[in-house]
């Protein structure tokens, strides 16, 4: 199993002060936690520190030339015994007392991030891939367990512990023994940072074989008729042992590097102690030292290097942890474009009179989608936009939702300017009916009441029955409670689509945009889904954007636009009489019906 490959920090990371100021209070949250663990902490590391002096009495105990009346130092052998436990066991409290910490700032920081994602609007959700998004918030909150564990349990004990060791052989020994330690510690640590940034290369260069090699395997098997179709096997089997040939290099250079890593580290632990135990060893010929005073010397050198034999993992995994944290709580700097503006009202709907006033907007001011369009969709009327794709249709639904600000010109319902109304009340006033509808991989009755979570069981089968919904479900052996599959896979255009209807009559909105909701259908569905929308969009104000021209006959006006423009405007026949665009298109389809 190898390392994923280094994080790449973006350039709307957060720094390492703002990722501290914006986890500092989740951290604080459990005060009582935080102090018991480290209450713990200081305890198993003070269990650990007195082990080696421990084991200096029990030495000196038994030695014959400072003790002629040999007995066995029962008191120091328990004590040295509850050491070593308390060491542990305080180790496991400390562990699982700050889990509690950790595991629930990662809970709250996570739905967060979820609920800022939420709020961004869908120009920044359309720019990004929702899989990255995924894994920066799972990389981020597996990077903040990582730093809570290694820098509360790791790496502060550690740097405890050599000051403390430091400070011990300097009291009890000599200034050289304190020296000694400190610069071997050092060099330790700055050679084990040095050599560990050097092999991150060849790390990089593994994870990018690995992954080339990989590719090419599932490529090549997803392929498998094409490869049998050309009798390629024998080119295909070359080609992936050119990728793990260049994998197998990069592997050897990782393993060699380790190799210098591991040698140079058990080097300076094994210089120091020689070192040491020269100066101690000549000390215990003076009579200046005791042999368990040599004993602990030496213990507490092996004790100190323990934990550092992990240092250039641990520094490499804080260095990424850092980075995916920084990553993760980056996306809470990101700003909505479509937000609430300061002191919006909720918007009350009187009738439902929708007007559209001088609207311009545009992706890019060197593309323009919509041109100053100007048009009112009466209360309780139904109103069709039709023209050829880009025309701008879909467009003019995504600025009544408030997906997108407009460049300029106004849109209100009931004279409320839908920029001044906040977006919970907008949207809860429109449903939708999409040209493509996305289900959850949940059963048919669950996405029917996500329309309006808090339905009633009464008002679910009511939206079912006036969807045309009834006579599917029954067809199933499930029925209602039949799983969709993925993005809804498992049922058809037609049924998906009265699905997506019933959702909406479940919302009980009083505006409704049906977007293209008919235009992958054949006749038969798409007969049965006009009926549906029918009878749904009496008393509502509805907007019908089109692509068949005789789903929209029975519209009270009829739009046509045209590069983003208004061209023509009115009821069906009265377009045909004009006989401009609107009776072109329509003479064409009627064309194209015919020849089916």
């Amino acid at each position: 199993m190898h390392s994923r490959q280094s994080s790449v920090k973006r350039p709307d990371a957060m720094n390492l002060k703002q990722s501290i100021q914006t986890l500092w209070p989740y951290i604080t949250k459990f005060k009582g936690r935080v102090l018991i663990a480290i209450l713990a902490l200081v305890g198993a590391k003070g269990a650990t520190l007195l082990m080696p002096w421990a084991l200096k009495e029990i030495i000196d105990a038994v030695d014959k030339s400072i003790n002629p009346l040999l007995l066995v130092p029962t008191l120091l052998l328990v004590m040295y015994g509850a050491l070593r436990f308390a060491s542990v066991f305080l180790g496991e409290v400390r562990d699982a007392v700050f889990s509690r910490v950790t595991e629930h700032a990662m809970r709250d920081i996570g739905l967060k991030v979820f609920k800022h994602l939420h709020s961004l609007d869908l120009a920044f959700h359309l720019d990004r891939q929702t899989g990255g998004i995924s894994r920066d918030i799972e990389r981020g909150t597996s990077g903040l367990s990582f730093l809570m564990r290694f820098l509360m349990f790791n790496i502060v004990p550690t740097l405890f512990e050599i000051i403390t060791v430091a400070i011990i052989f300097g009291t009890l020994f000599s200034i050289w023994f304190a020296l000694i330690t400190l610069l071997a510690v050092a060099i330790y640590i700055f050679f084990t940072v040095a050599v560990t940034q050097w092999r991150n290369r060849f790390i990089r260069e593994s994870n990018a074989a690995d992954n080339q090699s990989n590719t090419r395997a599932i490529d090549s098997l997803l392929n498998y008729e094409t490869v049998k179709y050309f009798n390629n096997e024998e080119y295909e089997a070359k080609t992936y042992d050119t990728f793990l040939a260049t994998w197998e290099q990069a592997r050897l250079k990782n393993r060699l590097s380790l190799l210098a890593l591991n040698s140079g580290q058990a080097l300076i632990i094994a210089c120091a102690i020689t070192a040491l135990m020269w100066l101690g060893a000549s000390e215990v010929v003076t009579g200046e030292l005791t042999i368990g005073e040599l004993v602990m010397i030496n213990a507490y050198m092996i004790q100190l290097f323990l934990p550092l034999n992990f240092l250039g993992f641990v520094y490499r995994e804080i260095r990424r942890a850092l980075t995916d944290l920084e990553n993760m709580l980056g996306l809470l700097n990101t700003q909505p474009k479509v937000a609430d503006a300061h002191e919006a009202k909720e918007l009350v709907i009187k009738q439902g009179e929708i007007s559209f006033d001088k609207v311009s907007f545009h992706y890019d001011s060197k593309r323009p989608i919509l041109k100053s369009i100007s048009f009112n969709v009466a209360a309780g009327s139904k109103v069709a936009i039709v023209g050829a794709s880009g025309a701008g249709k879909s467009s003019l639904a995504r600025l009544l939702y408030r997906f997108y600000e407009l460049s300029s010109g106004t849109i209100s319902i009931d004279k409320q300017a839908i920029n001044t109304v906040t977006l919970a009340s907008l949207r809860k006033a429109i449903a939708i009916v999409p040209q493509d509808t996305v289900l959850f991989n949940s059963t048919i009755r669950e996405n029917i009441a996500y329309g309006r979570p808090s339905a009633t069981e009464d008002e679910i089968n009511k939206a079912i029955n006036m969807a045309h919904l009834t006579d599917f479900i029954n067809s199933l052996d499930k029925g209602d409670k039949t799983l969709v599959g993925e993005r809804g896979l498992k049922v058809s255009g037609g049924e998906k689509q009265r699905i997506a209807i019933a959702r909406a009559i479940l919302k009980q909105s009083p505006i409704l945009i049906f977007d293209e909701a008919t235009s992958a259908l054949d006749s038969h569905a798409e007969q049965a889904i006009l009926k549906a929308m029918r009878e749904v969009a009496n008393d509502h104000t509805s907007i019908v954007i089109a692509h068949r021209l005789s789903t929209i006959t029975d519209a009270d006006s009829i739009i046509v636009l045209k590069a983003g423009e208004i061209i023509e405007q009115g009821k069906h026949q009265e377009l045909l009489n004009q006989n401009g665009e609107y009776a072109r298109m329509w003479e064409l389809q009627q064309k194209q019906s015919k020849a089916q």
